[in-house]
């Protein structure tokens, strides 16, 4: 018989406090912590295993750290598809953010397939999906990261682009650092203090139509959303690149730092 393994790490607080995994120059915060810091989710990658048959949850640490070090008090959520679960995710946690990963399933927008597309294991689809909504809904901070911004649009009832290199084009290499454009009037352009921005991406979709409730907040020079903003209320932000991964501190720790700070304000 072939069973499957989740690891599971929810409730245990994965507190960046003296690792010895930290970026070069960057040391670790000594200060205890206070029982008020946020509690941030982070949703992870359902992954099997071809040899071992087993299901693993996954987190790239980048995101775990960038939490710590911003003040927040991560928590890595698998993705367990049970109403009650979601639930408690709800309740407990004051703020969120969604991962990079594969690719939402194009009959989630009403298009058929581009070739090159590589779905999301329906695990992790029932499961974030749900997440997504319940998380809009309720109006609590929230950061989306690549296939997150993705993900957030199409729950929001947007469309995306299967893939920018056979429909968009190859001006921009949206696998490596590149430059985009804020918009001036957006919180993103006030929250980095700049319209312009050099940014370390890896996708090759991308938002197409926007869904409700979200505006553009910047651009690749090739016309590519690469952020969007919540309108209703609270904070939303969603980027198409990768801040946890970035060599700039400043630019990660600006994101992340907006994220924690909107989680700790009172409720």
């Amino acid at each position: 018989m072939k069973r499957a393994f989740v690891t599971v790490w929810f409730g245990i607080l994965l507190v960046c406090l003296g690792c010895q995994s930290q970026p070069a120059g960057r040391q670790a915060d000594p200060s205890p912590l206070a029982e008020t810091e946020p509690l941030i989710g982070i949703t992870s990658v359902y992954k099997v295993d071809e040899q071992d048959k087993m299901a693993y949850t996954l987190v790239n640490f980048a995101y775990v750290q960038a939490v710590a070090e911003a003040g927040g008090v991560p928590v890595v959520l698998p993705t367990i598809d049970d109403d009650r679960i979601l639930r408690r995710y709800l309740q407990s946690l004051d703020g969120l953010v969604l991962v990079g990963g594969g690719d939402v399933p194009p009959s989630a927008y009403g298009q058929q397939p581009h070739r090159t597309v590589k779905p999301l294991p329906l695990q992790r689809y029932d499961f974030e999906r749900k997440l997504i909504a319940l998380w809009l809904a309720s109006g609590k901070p929230i950061l989306g990261i690549c296939l997150g911004m993705q993900f957030t649009n199409v729950v929001a009832g947007g469309t995306l682009i299967q893939d920018i290199p056979s429909q968009v084009g190859t001006d921009v290499n949206h696998r490596a650092y590149h430059t985009v454009k804020i918009v001036p009037t957006s919180s993103l352009a006030k929250l980095l203090g700049t319209e312009q921005a050099r940014v370390l991406s890896s996708h090759h979709q991308a938002v197409g139509d926007l869904g409700n409730g979200l505006i553009v907040a910047a651009r690749s020079e090739d016309g590519i959303i690469e952020a969007m903003e919540r309108l209703d209320r609270g904070f939303g932000l969603f980027v198409q690149w990768h801040p946890e991964l970035t060599n700039d501190f400043k630019h990660r720790d600006a994101i992340f730092g907006a994220l924690v700070r909107a989680s700790a304000s009172p409720k």
